[in-house]
């Protein structure tokens, strides 16, 4: 399984020495970087498929 996820954010992340952070390698987050807990929305993703997933959550196979 693989997902396209765009982002449109174009400017930099501050990280503050010392502050704990969660990072999120799922692309789904909507506080992104941050993990937020949106990888469940990946759990039933099969292998072999690409899905591209829009801003509100929604998701379409793309390849496979």
């Amino acid at each position: 399984m693989s997902r396209l996820v765009l982002k449109d954010a174009t400017g930099p992340l501050e990280i503050r020495a010392g502050a704990k952070s969660t990072w999120g390698a799922c692309g789904l987050s909507r506080k992104w970087p941050d993990c937020d807990g949106s990888h469940i929305l990946a759990k039933d993703e099969l292998p072999g498929k690409v899905y591209r997933y829009n801003p509100c959550g929604t998701r379409k196979i793309v390849e496979g």
